[in-house]
């Protein structure tokens, strides 16, 4: 691609292991083994124990010095007591060694992880040492963790520093205070049950019970874990939305440290090229993008735009480089029918379902190739969404779905499935792990919708949906919200009668509700159609699920096929936007993937799926207005 951020990622990847390499002290020679996965993908033995995953974390807000602390960390169980009770409060090992080995990022029950084990436990202390480089002095030294689930407490030199809940945001500490100009010492104690002991924190699709459409749990480090020199006073995040009316990208910068006097330098770039530069403070400003090329599945181009933020002397104290898409998202009544739009325009949403499983690293991906390949697959069989289901990805998967033009809606994960009892502190710990996840992919072009609830999972009350779908909005007016996908099925409390989008379930399908004055109308779900694949199936209960059975190839190729035509249909009868198939992969219970659940085995054909979804988008297209000749 031509923007400057591909480039400077590859230049980010090397001088992070680079740095990964002279500054992370050796202690000792590596010492975890993964285990032997139920089932191994393409990539799994492509992951070094030494530096897994050395890619630079966060495309956004890229700076040129970083190091990762992914690789090898100590680890401890504490057993339960007689009782079976955990101390979630318990002290933590300062100085001195663990008994086991544990691979970062990657989740303790995986076999990635060199663990592999889940013994209902809940409570695990992860250590290890590391030097800051001699070049750092000076600055503030942040600590990031990509996601740890659920509860972390971090403690660095034996002082704590930062205790966060929720497991699918990131966090950060200042750590400058408790450093040395030594060997330093880090240890995270984690919380984690899951769905046990009534704690209702969300858990998506994880259970401590694997089975049909519910997937092993997944608990402690499963994201990225760095360290990053800052300037005293700097840039802590960027937010960048398109406004294509006026050709502009709106800009605002978010701080740390004393900015008194300080401004902020934007500047648009294509390739590069400079395109618009303009000067603000740290309320909302604009830099114009002339001729903007606007940012779509068919050409999702990403311009840089790189931030400087100045002293009162104008001198540079700090600079990070970000991308933007110039696209936006909205709704429009097209010959008498309200429907979502990009860039103004009506086009349909076809897309799958993704759990964002994997046999070996369960919820961490083995490599980022591996991370980007399950995009690309989907963009390859014509698709032109992705519904992330009841999970959030680390931020180089939206990078890539930025990159490749997938469009993303995301799901907020649910609290546990089928048990409607909550207390106000859980609804506001849910509330505050949901506008964490939205404050998070702002950033992101791909993603253009939040489903906050599916299938009545954890839902407690309808007038509770209601408020929340609709705080959401507001939080977020840029993008649409699926209040509730699929409130015709299962524990749903009814249809909120909220939001932008009126969703229903429907296996296997196609089926979609009518469309309203204010809601467009799309299938959340539909498909399931089940396809085993002998020698490439994982199942923890030795059972597999589907909506439909097929016993072909030919046959699901036929199905699938045929269901895209009906949606065709569908889109103008029933007036039906976008539909979601499920699903992408076969996920350990479940056999009605597209692909294996190891990806070794692609069950449809790439040229037939393909050209169906082609013709549905196509068709939808041509529902536009012609535009006038001038």
């Amino acid at each position: 691609m031509r923007h400057l951020l591909a480039r400077t990622l590859a230049v980010l990847t090397l001088a992070g292991g680079a740095l990964v390499a002279a500054a992370t002290p050796a202690a000792a020679p590596a010492a975890v083994v993964p285990k032997t996965p139920p089932l191994t993908t393409p990539w799994t033995g492509q992951v070094p124990t030494t530096n897994p995953l050395p890619e630079y974390p966060r495309p956004q807000m890229t700076r040129p010095e970083w190091q990762s602390l992914n690789g090898e960390w100590e680890f401890l169980n504490p057993a339960t007591d007689a009782a079976g009770n955990v101390d979630r409060t318990a002290a933590p090992p300062l100085g001195r060694t663990l008994p086991e080995r544990i691979l970062v990022p990657f989740p303790v029950e995986s076999a990635l992880s060199g663990i592999m084990r889940d013994d209902d436990r809940d409570l695990m202390f992860y250590r290890r040492t590391f030097t800051v480089p001699a070049g750092w002095s000076g600055r503030r030294v942040q600590l990031h963790f990509g996601a740890v689930d659920y509860e972390a407490t971090v403690w660095v030199n034996g002082v704590r520093v930062t205790t966060h809940r929720g497991g699918y945001d990131r966090f950060e500490v200042d750590v400058t205070p408790q450093l040395d100009g030594g060997v330093n010492e880090i240890v995270v104690r984690v919380y984690d049950p899951t769905d046990g002991r009534g704690e209702q924190q969300p858990i998506g699709k994880q259970t401590n019970h694997p089975g049909g459409i519910f997937y092993t749990p997944t608990s402690g480090i499963w994201q990225t874990v760095w360290l990053e020199p800052t300037p005293v006073s700097s840039i802590y995040s960027v937010d960048i939305s398109a406004d294509l009316a006026g050709d502009t990208a709106r800009v605002r910068v978010f701080t740390r440290g004393d900015v008194t006097g300080h401004t902020v330098l934007a500047e648009a770039l294509d390739g590069s090229t400079v395109v618009g530069r303009a000067t603000g403070g740290f309320s909302e400003f604009t830099v114009p993008v002339p001729g903007a090329r606007r940012w779509s599945p068919d050409d999702p181009f990403l311009y840089d735009l790189r931030v400087s933020l100045r002293d009162a002397a104008g001198a540079t104290v700090d600079r990070v480089v970000s991308y933007f898409g110039m696209r936006e998202i909205g709704k429009k009544l097209v010959d008498g029918v309200l429907r979502p739009t990009l860039n103004g325009e009506f086009v349909f949403q076809t897309g799958t379902l993704d759990q964002g499983y994997w046999p070996d690293g369960l919820y961490t991906a083995p490599t980022d190739a591996a991370l980007a390949s399950d995009l690309r697959r989907q963009k390859d069989l014509g698709f032109n969404m992705v519904r992330k289901h009841l999970k959030v990805e680390p931020a180089r998967w939206y990078y890539h779905a930025d990159r490749l033009g997938l469009l993303v809606w995301q799901d907020i994960p649910s609290t546990q499935a089928f048990d409607a009892n909550r207390t106000p502190a859980q609804i506001a710990q849910l509330e505050t792990e949901a506008r964490e996840i939205i404050d998070e992919h702002r950033f992101s072009p791909a993603v253009v919708t939040y489903v906050p609830f599916n299938e009545g999972w954890g839902e407690w009350s309808l007038a509770g949906t209601r408020r929340i779908t609709t705080d959401l909005k507001g939080y977020d007016p840029t993008r649409l919200i699926d209040p509730h996908s699929g409130y015709n099925c299962c524990a749903s409390k009814g249809d909120p009668g909220t939001g932008d989008i009126i969703d229903w379930h429907v296996y296997p399908g196609p089926d979609a509700p009518p469309p309203s004055a204010t809601r467009v109308s799309v299938l959340g779900e539909f498909g399931g159609t089940g396809l085993r694949t002998p020698g490439h199936e994982h199942s923890p209960n030795g059972q597999y699920f589907a909506y439909e059975q097929l016993s072909s190839a030919a046959q699901l190729n036929d199905r699938l096929t045929g269901m895209l035509r009906d949606a065709r249909r569908l889109m103008t009868t029933r007036g039906m936007s976008a539909s979601v198939y499920t699903e992408l992969t076969d996920v350990e219970g479940e056999c009605n993937g597209l692909l294996t659940y190891d990806r070794r085995v692609q069950k449809v054909d790439t040229a037939r799926v393909r050209a169906a979804n082609t013709d549905l988008v196509d068709a939808s297209k041509r529902l536009n207005p012609p535009v006038p000749a001038y």
